[in-house]
């Protein structure tokens, strides 16, 4: 009896830590199967996030095409509706003109008509009279109608401001829900852009050094650096646009006021004009730059550096990826005349073989 006993006692003694052995390795299980769920999860969340990102990249180059357009199309609206007004000032002012001519001549023939003088001694002065009057007459018809005429051309005008105004009416409602969509997508990439806000400090520290150090435009896109450079000189399946849309008032190789070779082209904007990214790309530098205000300058494929100057606003950081076509700023509305740079390895590369003028 005591030897069973003693037996039993053996064998759940030896039982034990079979059981919390089992226990241990179950709960091990468990943490792994939770890892790797939430493992999952994470992941599912970055492709969510990079899908996100990616559609509001694409909603963004879409919707910055649209409000460039049309705040393009109200501008030379209210630019023409400006020409109009001047014009009808200057008809105006020809017509009080007329008016006093008009009043003079009326009342010259008013005196003749009013003090008839029968008689002329001789033929001499009667001719004489009835010449001034008949000149008077013509001079009068004359005036009448060049009156009539701008009359005409004042209606006219009247007219073609009607309808102008119409036009810069009803594409207010529309650029306004545009404008709203690009706000809202700015601020959502802002959000999505959080990660890339923490590290802007370390970032920003050195760019600032560099900043200080370059002596030029070349310099500084030379130390911000650039995407490797390959066999391949491609900047571009095709021509792109240009950053921004304006007139090009100096060209590639031209002299510039200061008498220097142009490194590359100035395009003379509109206050305030919308800035896109030229090419897809990464923004190397953000920032202001001495001489040439606020200053972007991104790298693309095959090593070329695109630099874009004179920006009133940026809203792109460093390190930030973005499409072609995506709004990275806005120009300076007291210096709308950007400066156009573009650069593959230590040498500067004519725009227009990459660019279509503006």
């Amino acid at each position: 009896m005591k030897r069973s006993i003693f037996v039993y006692l053996l064998s759940g003694l030896i039982t034990l830590p079979a059981v919390g052995a089992n226990n241990e390795l179950s709960k091990i299980q468990n943490q792994i199967k939770q890892t790797e769920q939430k493992n999952k999860q994470i992941e599912q969340q970055l492709k969510t996030s990079a899908r996100d990102m990616e559609t509001t990249k694409q909603k963004l180059v879409k919707t910055a095409d649209k409000v460039n357009t049309l705040e393009e199309q109200r501008n030379a609206l209210s630019k023409r509706i400006a020409e109009l007004d001047a014009q009808r000032d200057k008809i105006n002012a020809e017509l009080a003109t007329n008016y006093a001519g008009l009043t003079d001549a009326t009342a010259g023939m008013l005196f003749i008509a009013s003090n008839p003088n029968f008689d002329a001694q001789t033929m001499h002065e009667y001719v004489l009279t009835s010449a001034i009057l008949a000149s008077a007459t013509d001079k009068f018809d004359s005036q009448i109608m060049d009156a009539t005429q701008k009359l005409k051309e004042l209606d006219k005008i009247h007219e073609q401001r009607v309808i102008e105004k119409e036009k810069l009416d009803r594409s207010a409602k529309k650029y306004s829900t545009e404008k709203s969509e690009l706000d809202k997508l700015l601020k959502t990439r802002s959000a999505q852009n959080e990660k890339l806000k923490n590290e802007q400090i370390e970032i920003q520290k050195k760019l600032k050094k560099l900043s200080a150090a370059a002596k030029s435009i070349s310099e500084l896109s030379a130390g911000v650096g650039s995407s490797a450079m390959t066999g391949d000189a491609k900047f571009s399946k095709r021509k792109l646009n240009t950053p921004v849309r304006g007139r090009l008032v100096v060209r590639y190789g031209e002299k510039t006021a200061l008498g220097l070779k142009s490194d590359g082209w100035r395009i003379r904007t509109r206050g305030d004009a919308l800035v896109m990214a030229p090419a897809d790309g990464v923004v190397k530098f953000s920032d202001s730059f001495r001489g040439f205000g606020k200053v972007v300058i991104m790298s693309h494929k095959n090593g070329y550096n695109t630099v874009m100057t004179n920006m009133g606003s940026i809203d792109v950081l460093v390190g930030q990826e973005v499409l072609a076509g995506e709004p990275i700023g806005r120009m300076n509305e007291n210096k709308p005349e950007m400066y156009l740079e573009v650069r593959r390895g230590k040498n500067s590369v004519n725009p227009a073989n990459l660019f279509n003028e503006p």
